[in-house]
């Protein structure tokens, strides 16, 4: 659980009209730490196509620039251009290791047109000063796309990862040893270590129509040897998604894999990953520690280079940790009643809120016809139920709602308890709020509960919604989902007795490819801290899971999002939520601070009702940004 902060100088290099050779495209660059003060940047360039070259296509080469601070390059020239047989129809997608005074460039060499699986192959070039070549070799005598050298010795040889069969696929991301440097260009000793290749692999492919490739040389940590690598998934589809992933090695023995993301944490999200020479792509192949930041480089749409920046300890904790997320051993705390028809369909979904050291559940039931009411609990020690009435505290009451009230959330301000839930007349889902006094509330006056108030039109499908519980310069700001985003909307005030959200300020959205690519909403109402609104929020996967992540929203305007988890931290593991009326389901809808100790009220797989705990710290440093 982590954040991810791209450049806000992205992207860092960009095609240069006047300089033909990278007039067309810039990217899949490599850092090289020079000195304290310098950092140079090797990245494949692309020309435009000369009508007077054979064959006529864009040539590839290999540039260089130069920087003082990490992302703004200059003084680029070409690094390595097409000379021998092996490259002369094109040189790609460099990584560098320095080893002693010598700089390996290892590079994909394109040696036919067109391209096929016999013409790509790894080559290195030799430099001493990243600007000119003294030698270059051949590598690899089969299909092979791209090399890394580890930086130093494991034991007494030299390691590399490479990636072969990429052509047609599937490809294989590999570990290799060399007793000396020389051996890297052994093609003899090639062809038999390619002879055991299923031996040699790292299985990092999640299903069969995914696609692995080679990233970034890897960093030695604390921990292990950090690789990064890409993850493209349906590859062989006309959606392939790509996304940039990261494995923890053991520090002796880089083929054993002692942590990894569980998916993606970088998909193409902003204009320059999502327009260019190739739409929607993320493709990592550099990567440099400072302190605790790890930068990753990485080509965009095939057209630029951009970089991202991640706390490297929160990161590592991620792959190598359990969550700090404890479910209690009394889960699920409430079930389906036998002989109560109003709960026959399932419970779940709770609003929560904290009252005279009492915790006060509000719980979506569904009924034997499908028609949704809410029941009430409660418990003093968060786990436990006390009370539970054997009928609805709260009923739909008008033809917005006539067939449910669904997942509320509660949030006092001053001696008023506001409730936002979902009304649903069997076509339309719209957001519906009503109050109470906490004095009604408490004395479980139920029928004290102002009229429902569906605030949203009943043309646009809306969802999962709360208010903040303070009045912001534009007003009270109604955090909602219209959808598949999450938005919000300034109202005046809330006494309101007709349709009143009229726009969406869009907050977030779904990111391509991650775990929250399809649909995401608002969990539990939102949390003050000092670094910002704390908001957990549900997503959804391809594969239709729903999990939880965090966001932080700036505390003067709560639109503005300050930090986002890569990962979620909570996700369906036990039976009683990923076996029920909607498998695979943690659905929170409240959630209530004791002690530093974030108590969670989820629904279950759309059948239970479960409790979670976790430190506010933890999340907290989730959120941590470098």
């Amino acid at each position: 659980m982590f954040t991810i902060n791209r450049s806000e100088k992205n992207p860092i290099l960009s095609p240069l009209k006047n300089h033909a050779w990278e007039s067309h495209a810039t990217f899949n660059g490599c850092p090289v730490v020079i000195d304290e003060t310098t950092t140079a940047l090797v990245y494949r360039a692309m020309s435009e196509v000369d009508p007077y070259r054979t064959p006529h296509v864009s040539l590839s080469t290999i540039g260089v620039a130069f920087s003082k601070n990490n992302d703004d390059f200059t003084d680029r020239h070409i690094l390595i251009a097409p000379s021998e047989d092996f490259d002369r129809c094109g040189c790609e997608d460099p990584r560098v290791t320095k080893i002693g005074d010598t700089y390996y460039i290892f590079y994909t060499a394109l040696s036919e047109y067109p391209f096929g699986p016999h013409c790509i192959k790894t080559a290195v070039a030799l430099s001493k000063d990243l600007k000119t070549i003294y030698a270059k070799h051949l590598v690899t005598p089969f299909n092979a796309k791209a090399m890394a050298l580890f930086p130093k010795k494991i034991g007494d040889k030299y390691t590399a990862f490479i990636t072969i069969d990429t052509d047609p696929g599937p490809s294989k991301l590999c570990v290799r040893t060399f007793a000396s440097l020389e051996e890297m260009w052994d093609q003899k000793k090639w062809w038999t270590w390619y002879a055991h290749k299923d031996t040699h692999e790292l299985k990092l492919r999640r299903k069969e129509k995914d696609h692995v490739e080679l990233g970034a040389v890897p960093i030695l940590t604390k921990k292990g040897w950090l690789a990064i690598y890409c993850h493209i998934q349906n590859y062989w589809t006309d959606t392939p998604y790509f996304g940039i992933e990261a494995i923890l090695l053991d520090t002796n023995n880089p083929k054993k894999i002692i942590g990894r993301t569980k998916g993606p944490f970088l998909t193409p999200e902003w204009y320059y990953e999502k327009f260019g020479q190739v739409a929607n792509i993320v493709f990592p192949t550099g990567a440099v520690i400072t302190r605790n930041t790890l930068s990753v480089y990485y080509g965009a749409a095939d057209t630029y280079c951009a970089v991202a920046t991640m706390p490297l300890d929160t990161l590592l904790d991620s792959m190598t940790e359990l969550p700090a997320l404890s479910r209690s051993k009394k889960n699920p705390i409430l079930s389906p009643r036998a002989g109560l028809a109003w709960e026959a369909g399932g419970v779940c979904n709770p609003a929560a809120i904290e009252l005279n050291d009492t915790i006060h559940l509000l719980y979506r039931a569904v009924a034997d016809n499908g028609v949704s009411t809410l029941g009430y609990a409660t418990t003093t020690d968060g786990y436990t139920i006390l009370e539970r009435p054997t009928d609805p505290v709260y009923r739909p009451r008008a033809d917005f709602e006539s067939h449910g009230c669904e997942d509320p959330r509660l949030t006092r301000i001053g001696n008023t308890i506001h409730m936002f839930y979902t009304g649903f007349n069997g076509q339309v889902p719209r957001i519906v709020t009503s109050r109470i006094s906490v004095k009604d509330f408490l004395a479980r006056a139920w029928d004290m509960w102002s009229a429902p108030c569906a605030i949203t039109p009943d043309t646009i499908s809306d969802k999962d919604a709360t208010v903040l519980p303070e009045k912001f310069k534009k007003g009270y700001l109604v955090i909602h989902r219209a959808g598949n985003g999450i938005c919000g909307n300034y109202m005046p005030s809330l006494d309101v007795q007709a349709e009143h959200i009229t726009m969406c300020i869009d907050i977030t959205d779904p990111r391509f490819g991650m775990w929250d690519s399809i649909r995401i909403g608002l969990a539990s109402p939102l949390i003050k801290t000092p670094k910002g609104w704390l908001m957990l929020y549900h997503g959804i996967s391809w594969s239709g899971i729903y999990r939880v992540g965090a966001l932080l929203l700036d505390l003067k305007d709560p639109t503005i999002v300050l930090a986002r988890t890569a990962a979620p931290f909570f996700e369906p593991e036990t039976t009683y939520e990923s076996q029920g009326v909607v498998s695979n389901v943690v659905f929170p809808c409240g959630v209530v601070e004791r002690k530093g100790i974030l108590f969670i009220y989820y629904g279950a797989a759309d059948k239970y009702i479960g409790v979670a705990t976790i430190p506010l710290k933890s999340v907290l440093e989730y959120l941590k940004t470098v």
